[in-house]
């Protein structure tokens, strides 16, 4: 299986931190060997970094973890390949343009028996992940439009990822800039730092931050991962069919199940 990793702030913040983490299951601590790939949001821009080798070898991530880029939603992905080749059309996360947006989709699971209908969208490489991207927003473009009302988005996304998950398994990261949508099928923690900050620890890599020195009393940063990244924190692990909205650090909705009216 893959792994996920997915920051939301309320203010430009970097993923250096959790990155480091990440990068070192990509072939050190970890099996995720097959590329990875990750993707920030600098407003309706979206700065993006894929290779399709190893995350603990990869130059360009090492650039990617020295480098603070900042940003308030990004998505990363380490992939341990089942379907589809090694190849840099098979790096997650995968993106796409629909209302104006762009949209960015990491997927962990897998689907073998998956095939996206014909329709506006279409798979570059052949992975399951990228065809069920494909799908959902061939789905979207149907039923909503660009001013459709969030929730009615929202009810179609969890109704989409509810349906996927009984074929298989699904955890899901997917962003439109704004927000930041995720979907646990078997796996997927976070945790939110806000004020009194403290030091915190990787798990995968000998590095420690401090990040009262790192961050204002105002700062709310939320991460999200497939497994805990830290050794001295507390994480909240998601329910199977658990889902949650993120915006600016903070969980907007959430649910099991379908979406209910506020």
């Amino acid at each position: 299986m893959c792994e996920l990793l997915a920051m939301s702030a309320n203010t430009p913040t970097d993923l250096c931190f959790s990155f480091t983490g990440l990068t070192r299951r990509g072939g050190v601590t970890g099996p995720h060997k097959d590329g990875w790939g990750v993707a920030f949001y600098e407003g309706k821009g979206v700065r993006a970094f894929h290779d399709a080798d190893a995350s603990a070898r990869s130059r360009i991530a090492e650039v990617v973890q020295t480098h603070p880029i900042k940003s308030e939603v990004a998505v990363c992905h380490i992939r341990q390949a089942n379907v589809g080749d090694i190849c840099l059309a098979n790096t997650h996360p995968f993106i796409r343009e629909l209302w104006g947006r762009y949209w960015v989709f990491a997927h962990n699971g897998q689907l073998r028996r998956f095939r996206c209908p014909e329709g506006f969208y279409e798979p570059v490489g052949d992975t399951d992940s990228e065809a069920l991207f494909c799908d959902l927003l061939n789905h979207l473009r149907r039923h909503c439009h660009r001013d459709s009302p969030r929730d009615e988005v929202l009810a179609w996304l969890v109704r989409l990822s509810a349906a996927y998950a009984s074929e298989g398994v699904f955890n899901l990261l997917l962003s439109n800039g704004d927000w930041l949508f995720s979907y646990c099928s078997t796996k997927m923690t976070s945790i939110t730092r806000r004020a009194p900050f403290g030091p915190a620890r990787l798990k995968d890599a000998d590095l420690t931050v401090d990040f009262a020195a790192e961050t204002t009393p105002d700062d709310v940063v939320s991460i999200i991962a497939t497994e805990p990244l830290t050794t001295d924190e507390t994480w909240d692990p998601y329910q199977p069919g658990e889902w949650r909205l993120w915006r600016k650090g903070e969980v907007i909705r959430s649910g099991q199940g379908p979406v209910r009216p506020d």
